[in-house]
C-alpha cells in the first residue's frame, strides 16, 4: 500500500538490545517519528500494578486498557511519550518491577490484540520507525523495511545496567543478565506472537558494533530501498 508520510521501518529484537536507542537515532536522521511499543506494554503494566489488577487476568487487563485515555504527546525528540488519563509516564516506565510485569502481560492474547490495534493505527500513514518484538511479523508484516537487531545477553545486560544508572536508578548486572536470559526464553517460546525474525528482515548483530555503526547500517538500508 502507498502510505502518505513515508514508509514503516520495523525494528524487532530481544530485550535490552538497544532497539529504542537505535530507533530514535534512525528516526532523527530520517525526519521520521519513533514509536516504542514496549512503552505501551509497560504503561499498562504500571497501571495494573498501581490499581492492583491481576497480571494474569487477560480479560481484566483488556478491560482496564479500554477504560484508559491513551495519548501520545510529542516528546523532546522524535519519540512520542505515553500518557494515561492525562498523566505523562516517564521514569515510572523504567522501574524494574514494571519491566518484569510487562513481560508477563505481553504473553496474553487479548492484551496483544489490543496493543496491535493501537500500534497499527499509530503507524499506518508511515514516516515512522517502530520497535518491538513482533512488528515485522504481526503488527506490520507489510513494513517496507524490517530489521532484526540482536546482541549477546552479556552485552545487553551491560547496556541496560548503564541506562538505569544514567537515570539515577539502581542496577544489578547479575540480576539483569538473569532476567534477560529468562525473558529471551519467554519471548521466543510464548504462544501468542513469539519473538522471531521475519523471513524478509535484515539481521544485524550489534554485540561488537558501536551504536552509530548500527544506525548507519539501517539508514543505508533505507537509502538503498528508496533509490
Amino acid at each position: 500500500m502507498k502510505r502518505s508520510n513515508g514508509i514503516v521501518i520495523a525494528i524487532d529484537g530481544p530485550a535490552g538490545v538497544g532497539k529504542s536507542t537505535v530507533g530514535k537515532l534512525v528516526a532523527g536522521r530520517l525526519g521520521y517519528s519513533f514509536i516504542s511499543t514496549g512503552k505501551m506494554y509497560r504503561a499498562l503494566a504500571w497501571k495494573a500494578l498501581e490499581t492492583g489488577a491481576g497480571l494474569e487476568d487477560d480479560d481484566g487487563l483488556v478491560k482496564l486498557a479500554n477504560s484508559l485515555r491513551w495519548e501520545f504527546p510529542k516528546g523532546s525528540g522524535p519519540e512520542a511519550d505515553v500518557s494515561l488519563d492525562g498523566r505523562r509516564l516517564e521514569l515510572e516506565l523504567a522501574e524494574e518491577r514494571v519491566s518484569k510485569a510487562s513481560s508477563g502481560i505481553a504473553r496474553l492474547a487479548g492484551v496483544r490484540l489490543f496493543m496491535r490495534g493501537m500500534q497499527r493505527a499509530a503507524g499506518l500513514a508511515g514516516g515512522v520507525v517502530m520497535e518491538g518484538r513482533d512488528i515485522g511479523t504481526n503488527v506490520f508484516p507489510d513494513a517496507e523495511l524490517k530489521v532484526y537487531l540482536d546482541a549477546s545477553p552479556e552485552a545487553r545486560a551491560g547496556r541496560r545496567s548503564g541506562q538505569l544508572r544514567d537515570q539515577g536508578l539502581e542496577a544489578d548486572y547479575g540480576r539483569i543478565l538473569d532476567f534477560i536470559i529468562k525473558r529471551d526464553a519467554q519471548d521466543s517460546g510464548r504462544k501468542n506472537n513469539p519473538l522471531t525474525k521475519a523471513e524478509d528482515a535484515h539481521y544485524l548483530d550489534s554485540t561488537a558494533l558501536p551504536r552509530e555503526k548500527v544506525v548507519d547500517a539501517i539508514v543505508d538500508l533505507f537509502r538503498t530501498l528508496k533509490s
